[in-house]
């Protein structure tokens, strides 16, 4: 993936977070941005492990810090986002 890419894949990941965490976290658009650039920071090129974070989509990561690990046993409706959710 090269730096555009990732910029932009970045940018997308947080805005998905961020909307999850005002739709379900219950917070302002200024704190759910404040957790999303918490959550996705900036990495330079040569972070090994930059990519990382982007193994599960931020649905998942914005559920866990909402529910725990384990939202999706003890929450089925949350185990998967809703439509809204990519539109975001």
């Amino acid at each position: 993936m090269d730096e555009a890419e990732y910029r932009a894949h970045l940018q997308g990941e947080r805005r998905a977070y961020a909307w999850v965490m005002r739709r379900y976290g219950g917070m302002s658009l200024v704190e759910s941005w404040a957790a999303a650039l918490r959550w996705y920071p900036s990495e330079p090129p040569d972070e090994p492990y930059r990519l990382l974070v982007f193994h599960d989509p931020s649905w998942h990561w914005a559920m866990s810090a909402l529910h725990g690990d384990r939202y999706a046993e003890e929450r089925p409706d949350l185990a998967a986002p809703p439509d809204a959710y990519y539109r975001a």
